[in-house]
């Protein structure tokens, strides 16, 4: 028998980046979606046991960095290692936005995103948030997706 259907879907990849109180933290996401025809909500779910959980809990301000094909190594940096621990943000180019909240620069663009509410959604909570923003950086990359990924053998299927 074939593999579960969602496992058929593709996914665009980013990076959740926030702060609050100082704190900082960048992880990799690939559930959201748009849920609104004029682009003004994402929906962000959020593995329940990452450390930019708490901040994003704590702040209520993130950004949503879409990542480019040229950017493979953040799987693993931001991706497969807690920032608890760890200043994932050493040695990555970033910048901070007016509410002092790291975005990537090396990035396709980024959405500024404040959360207007949550919701348990298994081992993820789901996050509602309003777009601010929406910053294109870098126009000519390619998007990382999931299927590039599993070809390239830096996930598993």
């Amino acid at each position: 028998m074939p593999r579960r259907l969602l496992k058929y879907k593709d996914y665009d990849v980013h990076s959740v980046t926030t702060v609050s109180n100082g704190k900082r933290n960048a992880n990799i996401v690939t559930w959201l979606t748009q849920t609104d025809m004029g682009s003004k909500v994402l929906a962000v779910a959020l593995y329940k046991v990452d450390y930019t959980i708490d901040l994003v809990r704590e702040s209520g301000i993130l950004n949503v960095n879409l990542l480019a094909v040229d950017q493979t190594g953040l799987i693993r940096k931001l991706g497969q290692q807690s920032g608890r621990a760890k200043d994932k943000f050493k040695n990555l180019p970033h910048a901070l936005d007016e509410r002092s909240c790291p975005y990537l620069t090396e990035a396709v663009g980024y959405v500024q995103c404040r959360v207007s509410h949550s919701t348990d959604a298994g081992d993820h909570e789901l996050f509602i948030c309003e777009v601010i923003r929406q910053v294109v950086l870098n126009p000519d990359k390619e998007v990382m997706t999931n299927s590039f990924l599993k070809t390239r053998k830096l996930i598993r299927g």
